[in-house]
């Protein structure tokens, strides 16, 4: 069984944004990387491109897949961060959690993260 201390993340090359739509069901392209439907509208995370305007965030992404039963994987990440005052944004997928940080902040987060115990495989 993975620990939920010492994880491998690896930063992921993209950069992406986030977005709300309300009263959406689904965006209108299929130019999105993960959606969350909820009652107040569609999250929408996007891949981000040059000329994107707004917030750009960047990822972390757990390098070693782990079952969902496994209690702590998301905490032992997002608690650092929050010590450290750097805002998240999660997506989790059947493996991982993707953790995205505002990309002026990725170096306080991968400080965080290091002191913490994890090993953050930057780009």
């Amino acid at each position: 069984m993975i620990s939920p201390t010492g994880q491998r993340l690896r930063v992921v090359p993209s950069q992406f944004t986030l977005g709300h739509v309300p009263d959406a069901t689904f965006p209108e392209d299929d130019e999105w990387i993960a959606l969350v439907r909820a009652p107040e509208g569609l999250t929408v995370v996007r891949e981000s491109w040059g000329n994107d305007s707004g917030r750009r965030w960047v990822g972390f992404y757990g390098d070693q897949p782990h079952e969902l039963d496994v209690p702590g994987m998301l905490a032992a990440v997002v608690g650092p961060l929050a010590e450290a005052g750097v805002p998240v944004f999660v997506a989790s997928t059947f493996h991982a959690d993707l953790v995205l940080v505002p990309v002026e902040r990725q170096g306080d987060a991968s400080l965080a993260l290091k002191n913490a115990g994890h090993e953050v495989l930057d780009r």
